[in-house]
């Protein structure tokens, strides 16, 4: 099973979004620009360091280039089986997943980042990274500083990391180098994210959480509070208001991911340090990192090698698989399927057909759906397999709609 990872805080880099100008999917940029109602291109294009680590252009600028890259990979036809994102990439992760939408996802982002940049300059602290120390061991040091520090992160077996006020973090920091830790490395960030420093942001997020639409996730996603699948709705608002002041339980979701049947792990956005936490925490599983448009041939010929693990074609459409179709979008707008076909397993979008619905078989010319107030109708015949969108999502030019086998394949 193919699992999508997306980064958090920290992954930013000045100009990341160069490379992606020129790519059909930047014009995702002009989206969240248009919702956050602020330039995000000159933000992912020349703001410098100095500006983009500021903790609500830190957030933003991540959210919205690991969005361009899972836009790019959905063009291919590639979808995952499950996701997670670390801290601010939970919110990537639900965007991907249908469990909201674009627009909420832009105004949810923008809410917290300012309300934890708030907080920090209110209650200021630090984050350290704790390296060669186990679980226990860090907690103990925490516990040992009779001081304001907590484990933020649980990232991979050895690294954890503490946050707290500057004095509890030094003194935990002293203890854990008692305790076996090789090294103590400085995280440049403006607050003690993830600890009960950032209470503050709470309400305003709760507020923000209250206007937003949740919907039940179309894949799996893994929750950071939790290290668990949630699929309730309703649940979700009180996980993300609960995660601002929880560790992120990282290493447990990946492996949470792994017992799913996740073989291949990919890390959609900016950075590549998710990758490297999921060697640590996963070995058995392959791992690819797509930042540029040249990290997706990487991905592609990935899927093609039977020995990944996953069955590619179930992700990718006719540029490796003569017997597979993908239908894409003719145009760009809010996506709504045809509520008379179904695929094995999946029912329909919005999920009206029974599970056990036989799969729907459609020849040339026949009516999809439409986006927008476009027809959007096939140019193959087949057997439907999977929607490559969710019912009211927002598609660009060119992405996957859904999935066919093409009739005369032998398939039922």
């Amino acid at each position: 099973m193919l699992v999508f990872t997306f980064p958090g805080q920290g992954s930013q880099r000045s100009g990341m979004g160069a490379p992606w100008v020129d790519h059909p999917s930047f014009e995702l940029v002009a989206e969240a620009s248009r919702a956050a109602g602020r330039d995000l291109g000159r933000l992912v294009l020349d703001a410098p360091m100095a500006e983009l680590t500021q903790t609500a252009n830190a957030q933003l600028a991540t959210f919205v280039m690991s969005l361009v890259v899972l836009d790019a990979v959905e063009r291919l036809g590639v979808s995952p089986g499950a996701c997670a994102g670390h801290s601010l990439g939970e919110y990537t992760a639900l965007v991907a997943s249908g469990a909201m939408s674009f627009e909420d996802g832009v105004a949810l982002v923008m809410a917290r980042g300012d309300a934890m940049g708030r907080a920090g300059e209110d209650a200021p602290g630090p984050m350290a990274a704790l390296l060669g120390i186990t679980d226990d061991d860090a907690e103990v040091a925490c516990q040992r500083a009779e001081g304001d520090v907590w484990v933020a992160n649980y990232n991979a077996p050895g690294q954890v990391v503490i946050a707290g006020t500057v004095e509890a973090v030094k003194t935990a920091s002293d203890l854990a180098k008692e305790l076996g830790a090789r090294r103590v490395l400085p995280i440049p960030v403006s607050g003690a994210f993830h600890t009960t420093l950032m209470s503050a942001a709470r309400a305003t997020l709760r507020k923000a959480l209250g206007d937003a639409l949740f919907r039940s996730p179309e894949i799996p996603v893994v929750a950071n509070v939790d290290a668990r699948i949630h699929v309730d709705p309703a649940e979700w608002p009180g996980l993300l208001s609960a995660q601002l002041c929880s560790p992120v339980r990282w290493r447990q979701s990946l492996e949470t991911l792994a017992g799913l049947g996740g073989s291949v792990f990919v890390e959609l956005g900016p950075g590549g340090v998710l990758s490297g936490l999921a060697r640590r925490s996963v070995p058995d599983v392959e791992m690819v990192s797509i930042a540029e448009p040249d990290d997706l041939d990487r991905l592609i010929d990935l899927m093609a090698r039977p020995e990944a693990g996953i069955e590619a074609a179930h992700h990718v459409g006719e540029h490796l698989y003569m017997s597979e179709r993908i239908v894409v979008s003719p145009s760009g707008g809010i996506f709504f399927p045809e509520t008379t076909l179904s695929a094995p397993g999946t029912g329909l979008l919005p999920g009206t057909a029974p599970a056990d619905a036989p799969p729907s078989v459609i020849a040339v010319g026949d009516l999809i759906g439409r986006v927008g107030t476009v027809e959007v109708r096939t140019p193959f015949s087949g057997h439907v397999v999977r929607w490559q969108a969710t019912a009211g999502e927002r598609v660009q030019e060119g992405q996957a709609l859904l999935w066919l086998r093409v009739a005369g394949d032998g398939q039922p």
